[in-house]
Parts: structure tokens; C-alpha cells; sequence
């Protein structure tokens, strides 16, 4: 039996499957980034820590000489305080540095930790700049900074007056993330 007309052309235009393959990714990468950027931040790094207690902290000596050791019983201190991971060699933290120093004016409680940095370079560093830090600690080593979370400097988290952390800013503080993301938490903390 001869094939009917055009059964020939008909096998032809079968679909392939694999075909729908690049066009089903392509939307759903689109729906991702769609629903990435409906974020309120879509900046922010999520912290793990956010609610839980701010981890013990194992610091060297401070950079500069005399400045008031970061302890653990600071941390749990009254009152709102910031906890600022930052280096020397960090060019986002000479670009926030004035707001901390702003923050630390105003009457926040600023703590300052300094990651793996030589100690005369982040004293010369707050020596020019001005020392916005209540207290002070050196991560030489950045083992406090993993577990805290740090991906990099500078990086600041609010804690509260029991010692939790409420906040994680990474990246420098600017005025967009204290107006966005520091007051409003801060003004949320009890009194």
C-alpha cells in the first residue's frame, strides 16, 4: 500500500519535545528574578542569627591602646547596640565610617571588631578617620567573624539590650539602609 498523500510531510513536522526545554527555563528564571526583586531589600543577605543570641566572642586586644576591651557582658548590656565587623584595607568601611560616627554621636552604642587587619594600619585607620567605638576587639584570624556569619567587611548587626541580634546590614551602613532597615528596627526595640 502506498503511503497516503502527505504522511510524508506529516512525520516531518512531528514537535520535538526537547525543544520546550530552553523556553521553560527561560521563564522560569524570569519568574525567579520577578519575585527577587518584589523583595523589600533585595540586597539583603538573610542572617541565621536574626532572634538568637549574638555568639560568644573570642577577640585580641583592641587596636588602639586603651580602648575599652569588647566583651560578651557588653554584648548583653541594656540598650540597642551596634556590633561592626571592619579593616583598614576596606574601602566600603571608610565610606560608612562617618555614618557609624553620625550613629555613635546621635548616642548609639557602636562596638567595633577588627578583621584580619595589621593593628597599627586599623589604629593609623581610626587615628584619621575618629574612633566611633564604645569598645573594641581585633578577628585576626576571622574565627569570630564565621561564626557570626560574616561574608565579608564591613558588615554591622543591631543587637538588643538581652544580647540578640534583631539586624544584619551587610555592606556599609549608608543613608538608605538607616533609614530602610536600622531605624525601623531600632525603633521597634523596647525603651
Amino acid at each position: 500500500h502506498p503511503p497516503p498523500p502527505g504522511a510524508g510531510l506529516m512525520a516531518h513536522r512531528r514537535f520535538p519535545v526537547l525543544a520546550l526545554i530552553p523556553p521553560l527555563l527561560f521563564i522560569g528564571l524570569a519568574a525567579l528574578f520577578l519575585l527577587g526583586l518584589g523583595r523589600n531589600n533585595p540586597d539583603a543577605l538573610p542572617s541565621a542569627l536574626a532572634g538568637r543570641p549574638a555568639p560568644d566572642l573570642a577577640l585580641g586586644p583592641p587596636p588602639v591602646a586603651g580602648a575599652v576591651p569588647l566583651s560578651d557582658d557588653l554584648l548583653r548590656a541594656p540598650g540597642p547596640k551596634l556590633v561592626n565587623f571592619w579593616a583598614s584595607w576596606c574601602p566600603p568601611c571608610r565610606a560608612e565610617h562617618p555614618m557609624l560616627t553620625a550613629l555613635a554621636q546621635d548616642g548609639l552604642t557602636v562596638h567595633g571588631i577588627n578583621f584580619k587587619d595589621r593593628p597599627a594600619d586599623a589604629a593609623r585607620f581610626l587615628a584619621e578617620l575618629g574612633d566611633p567605638f564604645t569598645a573594641q576587639g581585633t578577628d585576626r584570624e576571622g574565627r569570630n567573624a564565621i561564626d557570626w556569619g560574616v561574608y565579608g567587611v564591613p558588615e554591622t548587626f543591631l543587637v538588643d539590650g538581652e544580647g540578640r541580634i534583631v539586624l544584619r546590614i551587610a555592606g556599609p551602613v549608608t543613608r538608605a539602609t538607616l533609614e530602610r532597615d536600622l531605624r525601623p528596627a531600632l525603633d521597634a526595640l523596647p525603651r
